[in-house]
């Protein structure tokens, strides 16, 4: 994902490529175009990496819960199943 940095870097090369006369404006360009970029990426459907490895974090103690539960459940059944008998 594009960070900050990156944002400006980019915006930076983008206003160096304009011709030694518009030097004065590179100021500007560049705050334009990082606000422009930035708008842009704000529509797109990312999360931030933190969240993602948050989200990744609770995934994995789902899954061991869900393993549990299910050990638990076949052990029951056996259990059930012998009394039955």
């Amino acid at each position: 994902m594009l960070t900050p940095q990156k944002l400006e870097e980019l915006a930076k090369q983008l206003s160096d490529t304009l011709p030694p006369g518009l030097k004065t404006a590179a100021d500007e360009f560049e705050l334009k175009a990082k606000a422009l970029m930035q708008a842009q990426l704000t529509k797109l459907d990312f999360v931030p990496r933190e969240e993602f490895d948050r989200q990744a974090a609770v995934l994995a103690k789902t899954r061991m819960m869900v393993e549990k539960l299910e050990q638990r459940v076949s052990a029951l059944e056996a259990q059930h199943t012998q009394d039955a008998e």
